[in-house]
């Protein structure tokens, strides 16, 4: 029996791939209206086939056709929507190698505005966060080539290499008059996509940077080394889930799940109602039921505003921050066979426990704190988020753009980190209305919505 075997991911940068399923072909009977528009379809390939051919006897220069093939799926692709694209064999190698969380490269997430490339994050501790790379940062050349024209596909694979190799980058910065020229060193780039450490003695922070594949289990083992370094003053978690900008489904769920003992976790919605999927919490919440405070920002994307959206609509933890990203939608990495790469096709959106879609809006905060920025940063503080995509999935009732994604390099100027810490101790604060931290676990009761 034939069978199609896909990957599904979330991620608002360059993608990592997850939880694999198998679907099988359903039979389709065709009323006249369908074979009239399956005619009109075939009409229109014949048409590509004429214009492919045109371009291969008359174009200036013997062109590649591999290189056409390619391109023209990849301009039908990136037509639909900001996320879906085409993966050549060793894009799909390399996305494959960074799920797994190790990769050869300088470590930073980018997306493709406007031809260029831009900055969505460092990651920690690699050749693009050691070098001052920063979000909202515009790639304007790699090796004094421009990256005008390149897919970002094309141009990630520019960036990667082989370790100890040097790379240029050319890049534009906002508040900067001139351009800035930064030589980079690749290196194996190792995602450590947890981090923790104590804070005041008495509390858990715990930095997720990235969904991979280690995720669930590096945040496992610093909630027990943590909860056995403080001991019994253990006053709470904080989670920062800031400049995260997503990766897996699956890794966004089990996360989610460490904190939960019962409920809907995220449900996914395709375009026919058979395909909705629900995902729920299992007993166990790994924290005993400690107050937890999320911090998110304008950074926090995709696999990042699930865990934000459970832990908040079940009020288990207070969400302190700015509005998230707002990239509500799921891909799923569809491989073509042996050589021919995979596409990377929008297919569902996901929804909060509560029914809510965050495509375009993003997670508001319970408790909003802005960061105080200097001055010659003030200019690039903002992510502009989804809804200023071009092309992005709409969302009924207005789309929000712009939220602030500054996070002091310094702790102690973290106006969120010090909020986060004052609700863990009890200290009352004016501006907050929001759920006590570690609250009753129970869902929101908004009905979920129809699929669309």
């Amino acid at each position: 029996m034939m069978r199609k075997t896909s990957v599904i991911l979330l991620s608002a940068a360059t993608g990592a791939a997850l939880t694999l399923f198998v679907t099988q072909p359903r039979a389709v009977f065709m009323g006249s209206s369908a074979r009239a528009a399956t005619a009109d379809t075939y009409r229109q390939l014949n048409l590509f086939g004429d214009v492919f051919e045109r371009v291969r006897s008359d174009y200036v220069e013997k062109p590649d056709d591999t290189k056409l093939i390619e391109s023209a799926i990849s301009g039908m692709l990136t037509g639909l929507d900001p996320h879906s694209s085409y993966m050549d064999a060793k894009s799909f190698r390399d996305m494959q190698v960074q799920t797994r969380g190790e990769f050869g490269g300088l470590g930073i997430e980018v997306t493709m505005e406007d031809g260029l490339i831009k900055v969505v994050s460092p990651i920690d501790d690699t050749p693009a966060s050691r070098a001052g790379i920063m979000a909202n940062d515009i790639i304007t050349n790699l090796d004094d080539e421009a990256v005008q024209g390149l897919t970002l596909n094309q141009a990630v694979e520019k960036m990667r290499g082989p370790v100890n190799t040097k790379i240029k980058l050319k890049i534009i910065r906002k508040g900067q008059d001139n351009p800035i020229d930064v030589t980079l060193v690749r290196d194996n780039i190792r995602v450590r996509s947890v981090r923790a450490r104590v804070e005041q003695d008495d509390i858990a922070y715990i930095r997720i940077t990235t969904f991979n594949e280690q995720t669930t289990e590096g945040l496992k083992r610093e909630i027990g080394n943590l909860s056995n370094q403080i001991g019994d003053k253990l006053k709470g978690y904080i989670i920062d889930l800031r400049n995260n900008p997503g990766g897996l489904l699956e890794e966004a769920v089990t996360v989610s799940d460490s904190f939960l003992e019962k409920g809907e976790i995220v449900s996914t919605r395709g375009r026919n109602a058979e395909e909705t999927q629900r995902r729920t919490a299992h007993a166990g919440d790994l924290t005993k039921g400690k107050p937890v405070i999320v911090l998110i920002n304008g950074g926090s994307a995709s696999a990042s505003e699930i865990v934000a959206g459970a832990l908040q609509d079940h009020k288990r933890a207070t969400i302190v921050g700015t509005r998230s990203f707002g990239k509500g939608s799921v891909q799923t990495i569809i491989p073509l066979g042996s050589g021919n790469g995979a596409l990377r096709l929008t297919t569902a959106r996901y929804y909060t426990p509560s029914g809510k879609s965050i495509q375009a809006k993003g997670i508001v905060p319970d408790i909003e704190v802005l960061q105080d920025v200097p001055d010659e940063l003030k200019s690039r503080t903002d992510t502009k988020g989804e809804a200023s995509l071009r092309g992005h999935l709409k969302n009924d009732g207005d789309e929000k753009t712009g939220s602030q994604s500054y996070v002091p390099p310094d702790a102690k100027d973290d106006k969120a980190l010090k909020l986060a810490g004052d609700l863990l101790h009890g200290i009352k604060n004016s501006a907050s209305a929001a759920p006590t931290p570690g609250g009753d676990n129970k869902a929101a009761t908004d009905k979920p919505k129809a699929a669309n």
